[in-house]
């Protein structure tokens, strides 16, 4: 499906989204941590977070510094040129 280009180019706009999640699942399973443990750490509701990992809700910065700090790590964003 990504062959075509305006599924292609769709799908290219959403990555950073993608990125965010796959990076926030990551972290948390790398803790062994759940949604319900990260819950309790941060304040975020459970569904919150799980509405994050699964993509149906774009956090705030300030929601993925909380995120960071409750599993002990920094956010970090970058940018970087386009077509890395």
């Amino acid at each position: 499906m990504l062959k075509k280009p305006s599924i292609k180019a769709e799908y290219d706009a959403l990555e950073p989204e993608f990125d965010i999640t796959r990076s926030l699942i990551e972290a948390r399973k790398s803790l062994k941590l759940t949604q319900k443990e990260l819950s309790d750490r941060t304040g975020i509701t459970q569904a919150d977070i799980s509405r994050i990992e699964n993509g149906t809700r774009n956090p705030s910065l300030a929601m993925l510094k909380r995120l960071a700090k409750g599993m002990g790590m920094k956010l970090r964003l970058e940018f970087v040129p386009e077509g890395k």
